[in-house]
């Protein structure tokens, strides 16, 4: 486990600023979601970020398929694991914020803390499954890289 951590360090400083700026974005900036959430989507970076651990892992790790899933797997739990508490944050200082906007938990409106929590709950189980699956992939496109001299 600690080599998947150690290897991660680049992005969590990603996940870090990314949440840090979907905060702003939301508070101080007064973005609209539908504008400032492409900016900084956690889900998107994990995406990407399993997808490239997964192949240049492989390449110059020598990383297995298995391997890579784990990889993106401690990657998407990591993110959802942010995105839960961003979440619980924002509902306990009750202040709007683009972790609880009805879009992002996938709602027409306003949510209340318990029908939240079981929408995080949900992403805390699959993402990370889908970010292993995505590592995998990564894995796969790996064999496109050059080999290390």
């Amino acid at each position: 486990m600690a080599q998947y951590l150690r290897l991660a360090r680049l992005y969590f400083l990603l996940l870090a600023l990314f949440t840090i700026g979907r905060w702003l974005m939301g508070t101080a900036f007064k973005q609209p979601y539908d504008r400032g959430n492409p900016v900084f989507s956690i889900v998107t970076l994990t995406a990407l970020s399993a997808v490239f651990y997964g192949a240049f892992c492989r390449r110059w790790r020598g990383f297995s398929a298995w391997q890579a899933a784990v990889m993106g797997f401690v990657m998407g739990l990591a993110s959802q694991i942010v995105i839960f508490l961003a979440t619980v944050l924002s509902y306990t200082l009750e202040i709007n914020t683009y972790f609880n906007h009805p879009i992002a938990l996938g709602a027409a409106g306003p949510l209340s803390f318990g029908q939240a929590v079981a929408v995080r709950l949900f992403g805390l189980v699959a993402n990370p499954i889908t970010a292993g699956i995505m590592g995998a992939l990564g894995w796969a496109f790996g064999g496109l890289l050059p080999p290390e001299k």
